[in-house]
């Protein structure tokens, strides 16, 4: 795994210093009608494709999407200007591992029609037509990098991290025109809209591609925290810093860098993951503290030099059953996944996964799923036996997995 970190990255990488990608699971769809069929977007980053696959059951493959029809006149508009192949080839040498990552977020606008996806290579944002794969709009991001996105419940704004610009782009989905943007902390990463769709929470993970990986050098990563803001205004409503917290609780040694986070059903509680943390925390947002931590078991084989560890993850996804009783947890470092019991703490199983990045819902709310990047498969864990049923192929270094809507007769914009 020490492979993805370019030591000899040059100054000017350094200075650009861009992030992971990296968690929300609503539909995109919210009010899909009979002619629409619920399945999953299964982003395959290095390889520039989505694969559909159904939404549960044996969760088989429905059709493929080439989410960069394009990649000839955004490759010639990067070789003809200096500063984007530099980006360009920084996130191919630092965040890719040594690969281009053609997508990280996906969603489907409320009629089923196109997928909206965050490019992270290409900086951009572009909805494709799902009938003809073709681009309908395209939205270039601030800065060189985009990164994890949400969609609002009523499924017609996406939010987008522009991660080198520390920027949110909040834009309408079905013709890419922005609504907003919002500052954030350096880096940000995950986005999450609340239930009700007054609030965004983005999540600021930091600089997480440097080599000062041990504990006391902590305070080089950056300014890493959660900025909340009104999804109308996109004026701030409040920061929450959880190196704070952290420090509340005696734990001064942990990082404050918060990546894929769940919400409890009724959104008292946050649930979240840090960067080189094997576990996660609960967090009560009335009290504004940290009030439980799980340390979930080590892989013995996991090198425990933390700068071999993918963008400074240890463990990196995590997803909530619909009625709160049971947490999914990606082992990303540790190769496993596992269904931990919400009242108690307590781990189930642990399914080995080869490097796990991501873990969602399923349609029907009974399995977990997560994405083996280093298998290129998706895997089913049911939520109340903690097993594995199914694992399914998809293409190369899939990430991150969305509940999503298409044509109920849709088979795909591309052959495999």
């Amino acid at each position: 795994m020490s492979a993805f970190r370019a030591r000899h990255a040059w100054s000017i990488a350094a200075a650009l210093a861009l992030t992971v990608t990296a968690p929300a699971t609503a539909t995109g769809a919210s009010t899909a009608s009979a002619d629409l069929r619920e399945v999953m977007f299964v982003g395959n980053n290095w390889e520039g494709t989505a694969d559909v696959i159904k939404s549960g059951g044996d969760f088989a493959k429905v059709g493929r999407i080439n989410v960069i029809p394009d990649k000839d006149a955004r490759m010639a508009e990067i070789n003809a200007d200096p500063i984007k192949w530099i980006a360009f080839m920084t996130i191919r040498n630092s965040v890719g591992e040594g690969h281009d990552q053609f997508v990280d977020d996906m969603y489907s606008t409320p009629d089923g029609r196109s997928m909206v996806v965050s490019r992270p290579s290409f900086a951009d944002v572009v909805s494709i037509d799902l009938a003809s794969g073709d681009i309908n709009w395209r939205f270039p991001v601030s800065g060189f990098r985009a990164d994890h996105m949400a969609v609002s419940p009523d499924g017609t704004r996406v939010a987008v991290s522009a991660s080198t610009s520390n920027t949110v782009h909040v834009l309408d989905i079905n013709t890419g025109k922005q609504a907003g943007s919002f500052a954030t902390g350096d880096k940000p990463h995950e986005n999450i809209f609340t239930s009700d769709g007054k609030q965004i929470w983005n999540m600021a993970i930091g600089d997480v591609n440097t080599a000062t990986d041990a504990p006391w050098l902590d305070w080089t990563k950056g300014d890493r925290k959660i900025t909340v803001v009104d999804a109308t205004t996109f004026k701030q409503v409040k920061v929450i810093d959880m190196r704070e917290r952290l420090d509340a609780i005696g734990l001064t040694d942990y990082s404050d860098a918060v990546r894929p986070a769940a919400f409890s059903p009724d959104e008292s509680k946050l649930y979240f993951q840090v960067s080189f943390f094997n576990g996660f925390f609960e967090y009560d947002i009335a009290t504004d503290r940290i009030t439980r931590t799980k340390t979930l078991p080590k892989n013995p084989a996991t090198s425990t030099d933390r700068t071999t560890w993918v963008n400074d993850s240890r463990h990196h996804g995590i997803s909530m059953k619909p009625d709160g009783t049971k947490l999914c947890v990606a082992g990303t470092m540790d190769d496993y996944a596992t269904v931990v019991d919400r009242a108690t703490l307590q781990e189930g199983p642990l399914v080995p996964a080869s490097k796990p990045y991501w873990a969602t819902v399923s349609g029907d709310g009974k399995s977990c799923v997560v994405s083996e990047s280093g298998a290129d498969q998706v895997t089913a864990i049911d939520f109340n036996t903690g097993k594995k049923t199914v694992s399914v192929p998809v293409g190369d270094h899939p990430q991150r997995v969305r509940l999503a809507h298409v044509p109920a007769n849709w088979t795909g914009t591309t052959a495999d």
